[in-house]
């Protein structure tokens, strides 16, 4: 008897001792509960700042892109400049070359005593009265005997003929 007595103490404690720790572990499911609902508000919170973050760095990151564009094109364009300007000095070289050239020629030519300025002036004349005279024939249609360089009586002269040297 002592022994049904025991047992239906311990037997009449179970369903308390059950209570009490269900109880217990709707307490802990209770805390469980807000503590996943705070870190659920914070992890929302988070995405929308790391949202904010990414927006802002894609905006940035854009304008960085524009500029750089920007620049590049700019740059470009001075490329295009600094190369058309380099191709110009380098023909203004040129022809500051064979100017230098040509002068030191006449002057090597004028310092061994020849003095070819007059032969110079004469021939620019004489190309200037040629041009003159095609100009001439051009104009009239029909040539004279006297304009096509022939004398009466047959000969031929040279332009520089009856003009002195």
């Amino acid at each position: 008897m002592d022994r049904l007595a025991a047992e239906n103490k311990i037997v009449q404690a179970q369903p308390l001792s059950t209570a009490s720790q269900l109880q217990g572990i709707k307490e802990k499911s209770v805390v469980q509960a807000r503590t996943i609902e705070e870190l659920e508000a914070r992890l929302v919170s988070e995405l929308a700042k790391a949202k904010s973050d990414a927006e802002e760095a894609k905006a940035n990151a854009d304008a960085f892109v524009a500029v750089y564009q920007a620049d590049a094109e700019a740059a470009q364009v001075q490329a295009r400049e600094v190369s058309e300007t380099a191709k110009t000095r380098a023909q203004w070289v040129g022809e500051l070359a064979k100017c230098r050239s040509r002068r030191e020629t006449l002057e090597e030519i004028h310092a061994r005593g020849f003095d070819l300025t007059k032969e110079i002036k004469r021939a620019k004349e004489l190309k200037a009265d040629a041009e003159a005279l095609a100009s001439d024939d051009d104009d009239d249609g029909s040539k004279s005997g006297s304009d096509s360089g022939e004398e009466h009586d047959g000969e031929e002269t040279t332009p520089g003929d009856n003009q002195e040297t």
